[in-house]
């Protein structure tokens, strides 16, 4: 075993993983669960820690980190799923095709639209992620019937879902069925659960804004690379 793979030091493999963009640190668990991982010669357990001498192998292919930094801007269509699981035949990683190991930042569900960030090393997501930091989050959105004052009030004061109430957020009505969204949280399909407290129900959704990067005209099912001036600003939002 390489003296880099002391369990002393370094750092989880499936955070080292997640951190080099070879898949979330999910599915890094299962694929040690599945012994498809070896490190330094040895079968992958939970909580094993590794560094940069480490000899990594997933699936029977030898890892290297990529030191070229990759983010990119993709408007997702509806029904690609924002997994790098191979085993979903919708996964955002088999429709991209990309000339790299990428994964999403976050998630945007299947049945949702638009802005969706990707990257090749793990530092930068858990700043973009950390609910904590209060990012913002701009999203279209347009409901079965005509919205009422008590729900755009209700929308922005909060929501009771999930056994808690959602940050207060702006709420801007762009017709009588459709409105424009900032959160600064990401619950698990916020947006639709706290419509349906007030018995609407989401016909569309997308995303157009994470923080500072914008999904202006970029064509659905397209991407293109975060621009210098867009990462520079990123960074010091972050």
């Amino acid at each position: 075993m390489n003296q880099g793979s002391n369990p002393s030091d370094g750092i989880r493999i499936n955070k080292y993983l997640s951190n080099v963009g070879v898949c979330s640190r999910r599915e890094a668990d299962r694929l040690i669960e599945a012994g498809k991982i070896m490190v330094d010669g040895i079968v992958a357990d939970m909580g094993m820690k590794v560094n940069e001498d480490s000899d990594i192998y997933v699936n029977g292919k030898a890892i290297k980190k990529d030191k070229k930094f990759t983010l990119i801007a993709f408007n997702k269509p509806r029904g690609v799923v924002c997994t790098t699981f191979k085993g979903d035949p919708d996964n955002i990683v088999d429709f991209l095709k990309f000339d790299k190991r990428i994964y999403p930042i976050g998630r945007l569900d299947k049945d949702s639209e638009g802005l969706i960030l990707l990257t090749n090393q793990g530092e930068i997501v858990d700043k973009i992620l950390r609910g904590s930091n209060m990012h913002e989050k701009e999203y279209v959105v347009k409901v079965n019937k005509k919205m009422t004052q008590k729900f755009i009030d209700g929308m922005q004061e909060g929501v009771p879902i999930l056994d808690t109430v959602t940050r207060p957020c702006v709420v801007t009505p762009v017709d009588d069925t459709t409105f424009n969204i900032v959160l600064t949280q990401g619950l698990n399909r916020q947006i639709r659960r706290m419509c349906e407290y007030f018995g609407y129900h989401v016909v569309s959704l997308k995303r157009i804004r994470v923080m500072n990067i914008k999904l202006g005209r970029l064509k659905t099912g397209t991407y293109r690379n975060v621009t210098p001036q867009e990462l520079e600003e990123l960074k010091s939002l972050l």
